[in-house]
């Protein structure tokens, strides 16, 4: 931080990221050296064979070459653990260190070559030397295939384009030449992050859906990374020191910084009687991730339980559409929601960008027709998820401002068009017409479903859906609150997803680059402590930062400054403010659906959550308690499927139990 700028071009990679490849590297090279050394001294009375003489000098030369290299990279990671990661003062020589650590790659690789010519040669020497010359040959050209295949990751397209210096300020910006340059970077931005895309997604397909998606996406990344000089371990050690910073906040907090919010007309029974609903309509949001998540969930018997189903001739009592020729799908639904096949009326795994997965039933224990929609589970969901931009919805309800999110509305709409135009929903209707209609999803699927009730409650004003883990960049602020008379949310303990939106993830950035630049330690300590602590926990107030304490007497060298972590002055920040980072958002909020029903673990069951004696409590929230991204292990755990069914049964077995125990989750827990 910033990136390093060899050879004229910026890469993805800063000076202080060397300290664990090097020490890697060294270690190598003192156990080739120390063989090599080893090899020549008790063998070199056996080199007066044909060719000996060649060998001993090779040995020699190469046992002096090992040694400068290995001196040069003790310099470059003495000099990469110097400094902090805003402060890259005191590794200004990294440049040329790494200059001559490439330079001794022209002598191992022609050194190399002559070894491998030697071996090829056949010399009949003694049978130790020519194996260890072999092993010298091999292990030079894996240090040299490895060091290109680093170069090539460490590549930066864009590394070759400079922006405007940050200290121009805002007037330099204001000429037509540096406007000129920054869009010229965004585009130039914009089609390198749509490259990547296309070859991540190469089986995408390329139809008009795919094109917008690919564009979409590459829009987002661009904006996101385009105006920080960020590099990979910067991310990771702000997400570590935001971790610990956050538990330090969270475990000196009183009970006078706690706020309650009770939804108005909350009662403890209605929250009773929509746990018992969610733990039921889980399974059918589960069962439309089809056989891969049943067998996840029961990896010794899963396979055995559906196998039978899979070499079973289709039967003509469902509509199953695309993607499961052998049925196993509809195997894994029936074990997972315990219907009949006669019980369902459409079972589809087409699956393109902007159109899910969906299946719809007859629920006779409820007496309702379920609508499922698969969550993210291949590289077309997660376009959709990628088009995050908010779009207008045209409804027939006199709601204002009815914005949602681009992905999952084209993808409940696609559903719509499905449910309504082809008769699905009617043909429901018709088998039983006194039944209601309840939409659930996870994830992804929650969205959808979501979305997909609002657009049908013209149509079935009784619709009632249930949304597991859904995204909070969904709906905006008028939908959100129209949403709340038919849509439950439930949300399991620190899952990113539900707070995860366009503007929390702006806000992420601006939080992880402030906590660097207030950050007095070097990097490499930073990430050593937070993989200490992300695995086997500890105290988060043991890693002071200037930002928590002032601890300015512990800092090498000044700080650069919050305005320098910025690639250069992106018209996206206010220049009205003290801070380039305390900028008003660049998108407009989006929130998550209906009401929120929110799952927190009491106690501990281990930092991944793998402990399934686990107890919850559950209580009615805002929307306000998820407007921050909160880093942990938990964070993605908390999302699974199968770690919210074992949650569900968990917190509604316990109700059952304790009646009088429920009268804790009445309100909201959030944070002031």
């Amino acid at each position: 931080m910033p990136g390093m700028v060899l050879f004229g071009r910026r890469w993805a990679i800063a000076s202080d990221d060397l300290v664990f490849p090097g020490f890697f590297e060294l270690f190598l090279r003192v156990l080739w050296w120390v063989g090599i050394l080893t090899l020549y001294v008790m063998h070199r009375g056996r080199l007066d064979c044909a060719g000996g003489a060649l060998l001993g000098s090779y040995l020699i030369v190469l046992i002096v070459l090992l040694a400068v290299v290995i001196g040069a990279v003790s310099a470059i990671v003495c000099v990469s653990m110097k400094g902090t990661i805003c402060n890259p003062g005191p590794r200004k020589s990294m440049s040329k260190l790494l200059y001559v650590r490439l330079a001794l790659f022209l002598p191992e690789m022609v050194w190399a070559s002559l070894g491998a010519a030697w071996v090829a040669d056949g010399v009949q020497c003694d049978r130790t030397v020519v194996n260890g010359i072999i092993a010298t040959v091999v292990v030079s050209w894996i240090i040299i295939a490895a060091t290109l295949v680093t170069i090539v990751v460490v590549f930066d397209p864009l590394g070759g384009k400079m922006a405007p210096p940050p200290l121009a300020g805002p007037s330099h910006l204001d000429s037509h030449e540096s406007s000129q340059l920054l869009n010229g970077l965004k585009t130039a931005a914009t089609s390198v992050w749509e490259t990547r895309i296309k070859l991540l997604c190469c089986c995408v397909g390329k139809d008009d859906h795919a094109r917008v998606a690919f564009s979409s996406a590459a829009q987002l990344f661009s904006a996101y990374f385009s105006d920080t000089d960020l590099v990979p371990s910067d991310i990771a050690a702000g997400l570590a020191l935001l971790h610990q910073q956050q538990d330090s906040i969270s475990s000196s907090r009183g009970p006078e910084e706690v706020v309650a919010h009770s939804p108005p007309g909350a009662q403890e029974a209605d929250l009773d009687t929509e746990l018992e609903n969610c733990q039921h309509y889980m399974h059918f949001a589960a069962a439309a991730y089809g056989w891969p998540l049943y067998v996840y969930r029961n990896p010794f018997t899963g396979l055995c339980r559906v196998g039978g189903d899979c070499c079973r001739s289709p039967t003509t009592d469902y509509d199953l559409v695309g993607g499961d020729q052998l049925n196993c799908h509809f195997g894994s639904i029936l074990q997972t929601t315990g219907l009949q096949y006669r019980d369902f009326i459409h079972v589809s795994f087409h699956d393109k960008v902007y159109e899910l997965p969906f299946l719809v039933a007859l629920d006779h224990r409820k007496e309702s027709v379920v609508v499922a929609v698969r969550g993210t589970m291949s590289l077309q969901d997660i376009l959709t998820d990628l088009s995050a931009e908010s779009e207008s919805l045209h409804l027939d309800a006199e709601v204002q401002d009815c914005l949602a999110h681009k992905g999952i509305s084209q993808a409940a709409r696609y559903i719509y068009r499905r449910l309504i135009n082809d008769g699905i929903l009617s043909q429901a209707f018709s088998v039983a017409p006194e039944y209601r209609l309840v939409v659930v999803g996870h994830s992804l699927g929650a969205g959808a479903a979501a979305l997909l009730a609002i657009m049908l409650r013209s149509t079935y004003p009784h619709v009632r859906a249930y949304a597991f883990s859904p995204p909070r960049g969904l709906l905006s602020k008028s939908l959100c609150d129209y949403s709340k008379d038919f849509i439950v949310s439930l949300v399991l303990g620190k899952d990113v997803i539900p707070r995860l939106s366009l503007t929390n993830l702006e806000d992420l950035k601006k939080r992880i680059l402030r906590v660097i630049a207030h950050c007095n330690k070097p990097k490499y300590k930073i990430l050593l402590h937070g993989c200490w602590y992300e695995l086997f926990g500890g105290s988060p107030t043991d890693f002071p930062t200037e930002l928590d304490e002032g601890a300015q007497g512990a800092l090498t060298q000044p700080l650069l400054g919050e305005q320098s972590l910025l690639a250069h002055w992106s018209p996206a920040y206010s220049f009205s403010s003290d801070s380039p980072l305390d900028s008003p958002p660049k998108y407009p909020p989006l929130y998550p659906p209906g009401r929120i029903i929110h799952l927190e673990e009491e106690g501990t069951s281990g930092r991944f959550g793998c402990c399934s004696a686990a107890q919850y409590r559950a209580s009615w929230s805002h929307e306000g308690a998820f407007g921050r991204i909160l880093i942990g292990p938990r964070m993605l755990t908390d999302h699974l499927p199968d770690i919210l069914i074992r949650a569900l049964d968990s917190v509604v077995t316990d109700r059952v139990a304790c009646p009088s125990c429920s009268g804790r989750g009445v309100s909201d827990v959030d944070v002031a």
